[in-house]
């Protein structure tokens, strides 16, 4: 494959490709290039309601239909939380 940004010659795809390819390790296709995919932030709060229980028990709640992580929590619990870590398709918060 051939990066139509840079015409670096790539093999394979790789955190470097999807890097190169499209400006950020997320391979989003938003206007800016850097600009995060998750609607959540790291260290910021959010009122959320569990909606859901994990397999491993931890409480599911969803910000835009992002779906984060709390533990310590259970269905139809009002909480607000602090988010610790964003991934490119969850995130893992506490309460705060």
């Amino acid at each position: 494959m051939i990066c139509g940004r840079c015409g670096k010659l790539f093999g394979s795809f790789s955190l470097r490709t999807v890097s190169c390819l499209y400006g950020n390790d997320r391979g989003s296709f938003r206007g800016d290039s850097f600009a995060p995919s998750a609607p959540v932030e790291a260290g910021k709060e959010y009122d959320v309601e569990i909606e859901d229980v994990a397999e491993k028990g931890d409480g599911i709640a969803r910000v835009e239909g992002f779906v984060i992580f709390v533990p310590e929590t259970k269905v139809g619990d009002q909480v607000t939380i602090v988010v610790d870590r964003v991934m490119q398709r969850f995130a893992i918060g506490h309460k705060a």
